[in-house]
């Protein structure tokens, strides 16, 4: 008789209620809640709440040259304080040598040039080495893990900055992270205006003032010798003017706060106002008395903004500076040096950028595909299975609903391919369900009673949903390692959705049947399933493997040349470049104009189509080629060309160090897949088991790479996790023949493997259809009503997993008989277990 503890069924329904609970505050967002119920609502990623993700690069060039030019002058400066005679002093890179002209002296100066290799504060290693070579000759090497600890060092203090400035922009609650030895990443939630944070973002922000060195004109100082105490900068002005001005800086950003601006005489002129700190302001003071009658140069970055001249002493702890800039540009200025000056120069090397009114759009899309899908789904399973396709159907409710439980109690973002992952696990998540169903199915069909057979049904089914789901897992795990935020926000959704479908296959629908069948009194199953229509199948699946496995061997040799020849559509993502969706302001987007007017911008190939809705577009750029910054150049142009027409609704920059990071990444992400499949796999079965499985997820994945070749869909990041899913979904459906092909090879031992195979396969035909079928009709909610972003991914998914179910019949299985799959290999093993179990040695 069946039997379920109290203790039990009632942890289960406590987890679904605290479940209910935690996903409460997203079903009912206008009302009142209790103070002792949960809060916390799903967090939305950038794609579906608006803003912008942006990745900084600190350019280590910047920490090289800073690190040589201190180390030269600590060096000068120590070797002059000692009064050691030297000359040829200079620095290249890493390296700064320095010859000292008296032999007797040369001990010396290694002795008071050791200092300088000491190692920093908790560094095991020295920051600098110093070797004598002949002829009094000295060389200081500034190590790379020095240079590694200044650049860390500088990126942790760069967080803060980013963060001021990116507050500064409007931004609400930025989120700034290190990424890897020299990136950041900033997440800007609901930005209105991306370029101004970009503007402000990309400057150091270091003011310094300086003496104009009168003793010659740049231009002799240029066509003769710079003197050591001076060097020469530029204005910011087409074309610039050139200055002579004194290394010494007389003030800088550190000596001044309360950056204000006030307006200027006119329109094209504004005034920076700033407090200097008091000792700051005395010295000020003194050197100003001094110099009265010279010139001052105020540079910013190195570039010299204003040079007013010392007309009498500056007393007092105010200043301002007069500025040839108009008040926005000087209230940018402002909010850059009132955030800090930047210890590294940050290059944009990544951009995602959301309009919020597209991702609540997107959001609405999701939504629809989710109910009309989970629609479809449910209305199958009622269909064939009746009552317990309801009972199927409410478990899938309880799966979504403890999806946004754990989403909205762990915080984990919620993104546009999370909302696909979703829409995916309705299809798949009656998978589990459908197994336990056909496994009663086929005990009652035995002669079990009704209550034995649920038992055993649930027992049985178990280890074949573990083994089925395992390889989804591995895929979504290497996902999340390896992927973006936005594909990371996928596989998050798709494995709490995988283990969210085990407890509520096994656990949650368990006492409901029992329930059921108890207050019915069921001895058989009732007339309402209805899936043994597929229970008189005798397909000779095998009898015409040798054409079939030909055809499709062709098929992805086919796939294989055009992959290689014609190539695919390869998106920014790993081509890099740009792209850009506008909706005009007025009537439909005109693509002729967009062509011709960007056209005239030199920057490369432009590509334009129109989508689905009139007024959007898809503008594409192709990489500048000129550097990091020449990307964020080319979207500056097209913002300022297509502004008055059109709004910006997203905009997607990838520089070309990062599409190379990303396609050495994708490649090693499906790799580690496929090994770690395989492995387990292998682990699990017999080894032809795994070839077969490996051979056949390679042929999915051949073909569906063939497919982006006909179809001409761009190739991109979300390509890749549709693949790493196909992997998953093909070799769920094959292990689930497989196994019930291991079941038949124990019991019918001298079948013949062709008909055994036949056999299995036809017995496992109705769980087959149907998860093939709620999966489909999944991913056709998600094609049709997902929207535009997330279409492609859906279409590659609707022929992935057709594909993969066919290869789990015609490749997979045809495999067994090519590697010679033999029961009496079952054999041994069983009777190598029964003589262990009995105390006999099998030789």
């Amino acid at each position: 008789m069946l039997h379920l503890s109290r203790w039990k069924t009632v942890l289960i329904w406590l987890i679904v209620f605290v479940a209910a609970l935690g996903a409460a505050p997203n079903l009912f967002t206008d009302v009142w809640l209790p103070g002792w119920m949960p809060h916390k609502r799903v967090a939305l990623g950038l794609d579906l709440q608006g803003g912008s993700h942006i990745v900084l690069k600190a350019e280590r060039s910047d920490i090289v040259r800073k690190r040589l030019e201190n180390t030269v002058a600590s060096v000068r400066g120590r070797l002059r304080e000692a009064g050691i005679r030297y000359t040829g002093l200079a620095g290249n890179g890493q390296t700064i040598q320095v010859r000292i002209t008296d032999p007797n002296q040369i001990d010396r100066a290694v002795s008071v040039l050791t200092p300088l290799t000491a190692a920093a504060t908790g560094a095991r290693d020295p920051d600098v080495t110093l070797s004598k070579g002949n002829d009094g000759q000295l060389t200081l090497q500034i190590t790379g893990k020095a240079i590694g600890r200044s650049l860390l060092a500088a990126l942790t203090q760069s967080v803060d900055i980013v963060g001021r400035r990116a507050v500064e922009a409007g931004g609400i609650d930025p989120v700034i992270e290190t990424r890897g030895p020299d990136r950041l990443s900033v997440q800007v939630p609901g930005l209105a205006d991306p370029q101004r944070f970009k503007d402000l973002s990309s400057q150091d922000g270091r003011l310094s003032f300086h003496l104009i060195d009168g003793s010659m004109s740049p231009q002799d100082a240029m066509g003769g010798t710079v003197p050591a105490r001076s060097r020469i900068v530029y204005s910011q002005d087409d074309p610039p003017d050139a200055f002579l001005v004194e290394r010494t800086e007389v003030l800088s950003s550190a000596d001044l706060s309360d950056f204000q601006v006030e307006p200027g005489n006119d329109e094209e002129s504004s005034i920076l106002t700033f407090r200097i700190n008091p000792e700051s302001a005395r010295r000020f003071a003194e050197l100003t008395q001094k110099n009265v009658g010279r010139s001052l140069a105020i540079l910013l970055d190195d570039q010299v903004i204003a040079a007013p001249d010392i007309g009498e002493p500056v007393a007092g702890n105010r200043g301002e500076i007069p500025l040839n800039y108009s008040q926005e540009e000087t209230e940018d200025l402002a909010a850059i040096l009132r955030s800090g000056a930047l210890p590294v120069t940050l290059t944009i090397v990544e951009e995602r950028t959301i309009d919020p009114g597209l991702g609540a759009g997107s959001i609405r899309s999701g939504l629809v595909a989710g109910f009309v899908g989970a629609v479809f789904v449910i209305g199958l399973m009622v269909a064939f299975y009746g009552i317990l396709g309801v009972i199927a159907g409410a478990a899938l409710v309880v799966n979504i609903m403890m999806i946004l439980a754990v989403l909205s109690l762990s915080g984990a973002p919620l993104t546009l391919p999370g909302v696909a992952g979703i829409v995916l696990t309705i299809g798949i998540a009656v998978d589990a369900t459908v197994l336990i169903y056909e496994r009663i199915r086929e005990e009652v069909k035995g002669g079990a009673h009704l209550d034995q057979a649920i038992e055993v049904g649930y027992s049985r089914a178990f280890m074949t949903v573990v083994d089925a789901n395992i390889t989804t897992l591995i895929a979504a795990a290497i996902l999340f390692y390896l992927g973006s935020d936005a594909i990371r926000g996928f596989a998050v959704t798709l494995a709490i959705g995988i283990l969210t479908t085990a407890f509520t296959a096994f656990l949650f629908t368990r006492p409901l049947v029992v329930a059921w069948v108890r207050h019915r009194r069921f001895k058989h199953l009732p007339k309402s399933v209805h899936t043994d229509l597929f229970d008189g199948t005798n397909i000779r699946f095998m009898g015409i493997r040798r054409y079939s496995f030909t055809a499709l061997a062709a098929l992805s040799l086919v796939s294989m040349l055009a992959v290689t020849t014609i190539g695919m559509n390869l998106g920014i993502d790993f081509t890099g470049g740009s792209v850009i969706e506008v909706r005009s302001k007025q009537g439909p987007a005109d693509l002729e104009d967009i062509r011709s007017r960007l056209s005239q911008l030199n920057i490369g190939d432009i590509q334009a189509r129109r989508l689905r809705d009139a007024s959007n577009a898809i503008i594409r750029i192709e990489a500048q080629g000129g550097g990091e910054n020449a990307e964020q150049s080319a979207i500056t142009l097209v913002r300022s060309e297509l502004a008055d027409q059109y709004d910006f609704r997203r905009v997607e920059v990838v520089g070309p160090a990062v599409s190379g990071e990303l396609t050495r990444t994708a490649t090693l992400g499906v790799l580690a897949s496929l090994a770690a499949i395989l492995v387990y796999i292998w682990f699990r079965f017999e080894w032809q088991f795994a070839v077969g499985a490996i051979i056949a997820t390679l042929h999915d994945v051949i073909l569906t790479l063939g497919s982006f070749v006909v179809t001409g869909i761009e190739f991109n990041l979300t390509s890749i996790a549709a693949l790493l899913v196909i992997v998953g979904y093909s070799l769920n459906d094959t292990v689930v023949v497989y196994d019930r092909m291991r079941e038949n090879l124990k019991h019918f031992r001298k079948m013949p493997l062709p008909i055994l195979i036949d056999a299995s396969i036809n017995q496992t035909l109705s769980r087959t259809i149907l998860t093939s079928a709620t999966t489909l009709l999944s991913l056709l909610a998600l094609y049709l009503f997902g929207g535009e972003v997330i279409r492609s991914f859906a279409l590659v998914m609707l022929f992935g997993v057709a594909v993969g179910t066919f290869s789990s019949i015609y490749i997979a299985a045809p495999v067994l008989i090519l590697f010679r799959l033999r029961p009496k290999t079952f054999d041994e093993k069983e009777d190598g277990a029964t003589d262990e179990k009995s105390g006999k040695a099998t030789v």
